[in-house]
């Protein structure tokens, strides 16, 4: 792990999490770290985050994954498509490598979980300003395992837009016509327990209806 030199600039940094007491968290553990990380700001909704970026330009944006009724995921998007070398980084307690894999895919520069301490974070934040992909290591050996299986063709039709097993099964269902009532009696599950998938599956397509679910597993060949 790299730590940052007397020489290094300080690394502009603007904070995004939907708890103001994370946020203060987070300030007083980075306190300690001022001649290597300098706070331009802080936001609790990607409206008023992305704004703060266009107004600040930090180097990198540490942002959770959820924003309450915002996605972090979102906010990484708009950064991105509005200025491709700024670095954002997810600091979240999901430890879900099924985040991981749509943080990536949404060209974030990091992954890591909200245990750090102040020291690790730094050096995280200066290994992305350098150009690296920081992952959380207690992610790193499941996202190696997942590679192992897709290399070996044992993943789902979805693994790599995130879904799990049993959303990938529920979606083939849905893009055969099939209700949640008999899509919940051919898993044997209750039928809440389907809607729950299905909320899931669309959060991960970025879709809002079935149709739109079937629209993307159509135009991805995700089923013969």
């Amino acid at each position: 792990m790299l730590a940052a030199t007397d020489s290094a600039p300080a690394l502009r940094l603007l904070m995004v999490d939907d708890h103001q007491m994370v946020l203060q968290g987070i300030q007083a553990m980075l306190a300690h770290h001022q001649s290597e990380v300098q706070i331009v700001g802080t936001a609790t909704t990607l409206d008023e985050a992305f704004s703060l970026a266009q107004r600040e330009r930090p180097d990198i944006v540490l942002s959770d994954v959820r924003l309450g009724k915002d996605s972090g995921l979102d906010l990484c998007r708009r950064l991105k498509q509005a200025d491709p070398s700024v670095h954002v980084v997810f600091l979240t307690v999901y430890d879900d490598e099924q985040y991981l894999y749509q943080a990536l895919r949404a060209e974030a520069s990091g992954y890591i979980l909200k245990r750090v301490d102040g020291a690790e974070l730094v050096a995280h934040l200066r290994q992305v300003s350098e150009g690296e992909i920081v992952i959380d290591a207690s992610l790193a050996g499941r996202v190696a395992l997942s590679a192992a299986r897709l290399s070996a063709g044992e993943f789902w039709p979805g693994a790599h837009l995130g879904l799990t097993q049993r959303e990938s099964e529920v979606l083939s269902l849905l893009v055969a016509s099939h209700s949640n009532k008999a899509i919940a009696a051919r898993l044997v599950v209750s039928e809440d327990t389907i809607k729950t998938h299905i909320r899931s599956l669309y959060r991960k397509l970025d879709v809002s209806d079935r149709g739109g679910a079937i629209a993307v597993a159509l135009r991805e060949g995700l089923f013969a």
